[in-house]
């Protein structure tokens, strides 16, 4: 069998561990919203979080089988020796998506392109735990905006990663105390301009900017990442 053969076994081998496991979990996922659906309805709760995990798990899904061609043979012989290593992209997805939800719903990241979430007063127990149960966007297409993101933070695995390096760093800029500058005997000097504050809004968008280009050009590997 000569290498571009081998390749495609290794590669159909690949996508069909794939389908299996994105379906089978997504099947799983479609039942628990199924019976808990009434319940949800009769008691006024939202099962939101587990739609955001599925765009996650999806995203994931596309994002490896778009890489698959691009992988050395031996990638794919190691990928295919163990269910672990094929399903890890769609899971990381899936918990992705579910960061950047919470990131929503802190309004860490915010702006006119990402979902926005009310801010009810949690006093108490059982104040949190209707903030639990009732904590989803503000309208319809609000609920568009985060499934589309979840998916993306699934697609582009490096997206959610770059928002939470980008945030730490200017946590820790914040941090710093302020040094006061050493006395000019130039009155006339101008002090210097301040900076503009950071937009979140696209702080996000570079950082999935830098994502995709990171991920698309460099043609990293499944088994690396």
């Amino acid at each position: 069998m000569n290498e571009a053969m081998e390749r495609q076994a290794y590669m159909q081998s690949l996508t069909k561990r794939l389908v299996i496991f994105t379906m089978a979990t997504l099947f799983f996922l479609g039942v628990t919203l199924y019976f808990f659906i009434d319940t949800a309805v009769k008691q006024d709760k939202s099962f939101l979080v587990i739609m955001v995990f599925m765009c996650g798990l999806l995203g994931g899904f596309v994002s490896i089988q778009q890489r698959l061609p691009k992988i050395t043979l031996d990638e794919m012989k190691v990928l295919s020796s163990s269910w672990v290593s094929i399903t890890l992209i769609p899971i990381n997805g899936g918990i992705f998506a579910l960061i950047l939800m919470l990131m929503f719903v802190g309004q860490i990241v915010q702006g006119d392109m990402f979902p926005h979430y009310p801010d009810p007063p949690v006093a108490d127990a059982p104040g949190f735990m209707n903030w639990i149960q009732h904590s989803y966007p503000s309208s319809g297409r609000e609920i568009a905006k985060l499934l589309f993101w979840s998916f993306v933070s699934g697609f582009s695995e490096r997206f959610v990663p770059q928002i939470i390096r980008r945030t730490v760093d200017q946590a820790e800029q914040g941090d710093k105390p302020a040094t006061a500058a050493a006395p000019s005997d130039d009155s006339q000097t101008p002090p210097p301009a301040a900076k503009p504050a950071a937009n979140p809004a696209l702080m996000a968008s570079g950082a999935g900017k830098a994502a995709d280009n990171k991920g698309d050009s460099s043609g990293a590997s499944p088994v690396t990442q």
